[in-house]
């Protein structure tokens, strides 16, 4: 049985956790529905569509619907929650923050570690909310479900490793001490890419640094961050301490501005594209809070002669379509260098026929599902047309894919040119554009010429050019001679209009915390 705690709010009474067995059911469930090319047989009991606020399951004043992009059927309709709901859950925070915040290191801990387990017990339906919602492939569901989780589980552990320092001054008769303290209330913004990891990567270090939350999901899949406030629930994480308030496209913006610009909260944290995260970095420039963005990136892929060929075209074929090529690290620029630039072309576009397969995410054997909506098959629809009529050739894919409106055909692109708009923008989607590069310098001048720099991949068998060049690249994650860099243990963050801080590994946590120097003295 999980364990229950009680938090005494700051000024009111303690508010109890939700009992198991007595939350609210319908409307707060979704009734399940069998959709186009998938099953149905979601799990009723982590299909909510309420917030989640102070412990409890609560309705909006209007709702809105929520699409499986393979199918476009519609899955549910969710509460859309607007400013005072915002407003509410932060206050919910707040008061559940005076109390948390003194919850022993070794108590948060053992909370975040039943929250695990429970995930991974309920890991098969999880995969599935992903995949509904999301589009995403179920094995990609089921290892984003795993990720997931085991943020929980790095930083139960990391709550223990909160150290401070004892320093000695000049000054006779004092000691100087550093103390760790949490901030406070955290907004959590998170997008639709990675909607169960890219909460628990930044809850996990809020919880555990003793900060409560408030999550405001992507208006495209709000399913996964309810599912998490449920199993948050049944581990017995304290009312308060994690909250949900889904919202609709229409009210994002005054819902970001709302918990941006909030006096109770102390923390921002978002992930999503550097356009809105300025917007967000306006918001909280007012009251000085904390921030962390992970925001846009437009990762290079650099072959030089010295790399394994077939080594490169499976790392290239990780890294560009995983998602369908909707991760913030997925590559989006391939530089080749002249030498080995025709075979490598040519191995790339062999492994794409045939690893690549197009279909909807609970299809045995699918690789590639959908891509969230239309406006983005509009992105890459833009990015092709304008690469071609600026010179490029189609090796292979290019358009559309037969099967639904939101597929394309996995497309790999050659004669790039710095001057077409998949070489300088992000284009979130599954085409690969090869430019090739005759230098070491050039490559390197090429991938450093945008404004930002999350991560960068490059491939080489020369030792002193592997260090030159991962010193030189301006990302803040190299993957060398690996095209797949995420983990849990390792620091998360890019540099110049990639974002502020660090998510993951032993630095993750330091973004919930405050330093506090104390003079001692009268020694």
């Amino acid at each position: 049985m999980a364990t229950s705690f009680r938090l005494q709010s700051c000024w009111g009474p303690s508010l109890a956790r939700a009992p198991l067995g007595r939350l609210r059911s319908a409307p707060g469930r979704a009734q399940l529905r069998s959709y186009a090319g998938g099953p149905g047989g979601l799990s009723a009991a982590l299909l909510l569509t309420e917030s989640f606020v102070g412990g409890r399951w609560l309705p909006a004043a209007a709702t809105f619907p929520v699409y499986d992009p393979a199918s476009g059927a519609t899955l549910g309709m969710v509460a859309d929650c607007g400013v005072p709901e915002a407003r509410a859950a932060v206050q919910a925070a707040h008061e559940a923050f005076c109390s948390w915040k003194v919850v022993s290191v070794k108590e948060r801990s053992s909370l975040l570690r039943k929250w695990y387990d429970l995930m991974m017990q309920n890991k098969g339906d999880l995969a599935k909310l992903i995949t509904a919602e999301s589009g995403k492939p179920l094995k990609e569901a089921e290892a984003e479900v795993l990720y997931s989780a085991l943020f929980l589980e790095w930083f139960s552990e990391e709550a223990r490793r909160i150290y401070g320092d004892v320093i000695y001054p000049s000054a006779k008769g004092r000691r100087a001490l550093v103390l760790k303290q949490p901030l406070g209330v955290a907004a959590v913004i998170t997008p639709w890419n990675f909607p169960s990891a890219m909460i628990t990567r930044k809850v996990g270090a809020a919880l555990a640094a003793g900060c409560t939350v408030v999550v405001k999901p992507a208006e495209d899949t709000p399913f996964s961050a309810l599912a998490l406030a449920q199993l948050a629930n049944e581990a017995g994480i304290p009312p308060g301490v994690y909250n949900v308030v889904p919202c609709s496209r229409s009210k994002a913006k005054e819902v970001g501005k709302a918990l941006c610009t909030d006096p109770l909260v102390s923390k921002i944290s978002f992930t999503g594209s550097t356009a809105t995260g300025k917007v967000l970095l306006h918001y909280a420039a007012d009251s000085v809070k904390r921030v962390s963005m992970e925001l846009g990136g437009l990762a290079p892929f650099i072959v030089f002669d010295s790399a394994n060929v077939d080594q490169a075209v499976e790392g290239a074929l990780a890294s560009k379509f995983r998602n369908a090529g909707q991760t913030c690290v997925c590559s989006n620029r391939f530089l080749v260098q002249r030498g080995i630039h025709d075979s490598f072309v040519q191995k790339f576009a062999e492994a794409m026929k045939m690893n690549l397969r197009v279909g909807n995410g609970f299809e045995e054997g699918t690789t590639q599902g959908p891509l969230i909506n239309e406006k983005a098959v509009e992105k890459v629809e833009k990015h092709v047309s304008d690469a071609i009529s600026k010179g490029a050739t189609v090796v292979m894919g290019g358009k559309r894919h037969q099967f639904g409106k939101n597929f394309f055909e996995p497309t790999l692109l050659s004669s790039v040119t710095r001057d077409m708009l998949c070489a300088h923008e992000e284009t979130f989607g599954p085409l690969a554009p090869v430019i090739k590069f005759d230098t070491e310098e050039e490559a390197i001048a090429i991938a450093n010429a945008t404004e930002v720099g999350l991560a960068g991949y490059f491939y080489s068998q020369d030792p002193a050019q592997i260090w030159r060049v991962a010193e030189q690249l301006e990302v803040g994650m190299v993957g060398v001679n690996e095209g797949l860099i995420s983990s849990v243990e390792c620091p998360f963050g890019g540099v110049k209009q990639s974002g502020l801080g660090r998510e993951g590994s032993k630095y993750g946590i330091d973004e919930y915390l405050e330093v506090k120097y104390v003079c001692y003295g009268g020694l």
